[in-house]
């Protein structure tokens, strides 16, 4: 599967960020919120520096990040946020475990980083992520590398979610 958008590379002291946890990525004075569309306008409302990340994001985008993303509770917000604004996938070094079940199952894109170089992309750049081939590029040129989804994962995605591939057993 490829993925194509404009990169949110969301660093700190020039190292990508690690253990953003729920909370950070939809607080929890949102939780009332049940409908999605309603969601994304929250994103990352509780992360510092990011905090107009909703306002600025577009349909399309892909964010980067560090390891552990998605850490914490279980609140299915934190991954629905990210499919009000239509974001592309996430990439991350590595995925809190709720956080990756949830999203897999929620049939959302979830990459995990195994290498990149930061010198080379930058927010706003537009970048393909590969899953297939394990590759991150800017402009054809490959600035990255990506653990392989899992063939479940595949399907999962390729149905829409766990339910609707459940349909297919």
């Amino acid at each position: 599967m490829i993925f194509k958008g404009r990169a949110w590379v969301l660093l700190r002291q020039g190292r990508l960020i690690d253990d953003i946890d729920t909370d950070m990525i939809f607080h929890n004075k949102y939780l009332a919120i049940t409908e999605i569309a309603e969601m994304g306008q929250y994103t990352f409302d509780n992360l510092e520096g990011y905090k107009d990340f909703a306002k600025k994001a577009q349909p399309g985008d892909i964010v980067i990040t560090g390891q552990n993303f998605g850490s914490g509770s279980s609140r299915q917000h934190a991954v629905d946020c990210f499919v009000a604004l239509k974001t592309s996938c996430l990439a991350a070094q590595s995925f809190g475990a709720i956080y990756k079940r949830n999203a897999i199952n929620s049939g959302f894109p979830i990459l995990t980083i195994t290498d990149i170089d930061l010198n080379a992309v930058k927010t706003g750049d537009r970048v393909e992520m590969d899953s297939d081939a394990g590759t991150i590029k800017k402009d054809g040129k490959l600035i990255g590398k990506l653990e392989p989804l899992s063939t479940v994962q595949k399907d999962i995605l390729k149905a829409g979610n766990v339910f609707e591939y459940a349909k297919t057993l």
